[in-house]
């Protein structure tokens, strides 16, 4: 299945002109939002920890020269830029291509290791069950799945140690209940919201006045940090009892979420959000 970016045309309205402006695309993934950026003249500095990623990223490179800059690791590393940007945008989630490699483990329909990572190191679903202590397990399919009986499902994942896809999927007996446990699995094997969370906290200092910051969510979890965040951003400093004599550092962009047309041609966008924000001072 080819990826199709979602949101697209909602992030670059949003973005308006930029062309010689330098936007950072923290998640590359297939190189659709990092193509639309280029194709209207911007400089493109992009993110991503997917070691699959980097032959697109290469022929991009090939195709725009030193417009397009590839950092191959996570973008919780938005530290390390050297510069302050015009733009800042998040794709959220895991991709159609990462689901669609059966190795990679990310699937329940089709039998692969127990591996679910973003990158290519760092602790596997299958490692990280063995371990997490049952009540510890408990928490991440209630907390990232909303998973019923989360305890008794802990426990027999922890008494049978699954290694594969097939093997996990096997256990969980109401099948309401597996797409919650893989998520639940993928979003800590690859520490997801913590990625986001360290991501944002970054964002104010790498934007230009006037720079937008653009996240596309994909379920409530992520969507919650970013709505929380970009909330605390946009609430003018000081007492809130005394006449406000300073705005906000933040404003909000109006929220998007797609379009029927959209949900016609990508049924992938049925649950995402764009959320922005345009930093002040």
């Amino acid at each position: 299945m080819k990826h199709i970016p979602v949101l697209l045309n909602a992030v670059l309205d949003a973005l308006g002109d930029i062309r010689g402006q330098t936007v950072v695309d923290c998640t590359f993934g297939a190189g659709g939002y990092t193509r639309a950026f280029l194709e209207r003249g911007a400089n493109v500095i992009a993110f991503d920890r997917d070691p699959n990623v980097v032959d697109d990223a290469n022929a991009i490179k090939q195709e725009y020269g030193d417009r397009f800059q590839f950092m191959p690791m996570a973008f919780s590393n938005l530290d390390k830029l050297d510069t302050v940007v015009d733009a800042i945008v998040f794709d959220l989630g895991i991709s159609s291509m990462q689901i669609d490699i059966p190795e990679r483990g990310f699937s329940f329909r089709a039998d692969a290791p127990l591996d679910m990572r973003m990158s290519s190191d760092g602790e596997t679903a299958a490692e990280l069950i063995n371990r997490l202590s049952v009540a510890a397990l408990a928490d991440v399919l209630r907390n990232y799945g909303d998973v019923k009986k989360a305890g008794i499902l802990a426990r027999a994942i922890k008494d049978a140690l699954p290694k594969t896809t097939f093997e996990l999927r096997d256990l969980i007996h109401n099948p309401k209940d597996v797409a919650p446990v893989f998520q639940a699995l993928r979003i800590a094997a690859n520490d997801e919201m913590g990625e986001v969370e360290r991501a944002l906290a970054v964002v104010p200092e790498k934007l230009k006045v006037g720079g937008k910051c653009l996240c596309v969510t994909f379920h409530s979890l992520e969507d919650r940090i970013v709505k929380n965040t970009f909330k605390q951003w946009t609430v003018a400093p000081g007492d809130p009892r005394m006449p406000v004599v300073v705005a906000a550092p933040f404003v909000l962009v109006k929220p998007q979420v797609p379009t029927e047309m959209e949900l016609e041609h990508n049924p992938r966008a049925r649950s995402a959000h764009m959320r922005g924000v345009i930093k002040s001072y």
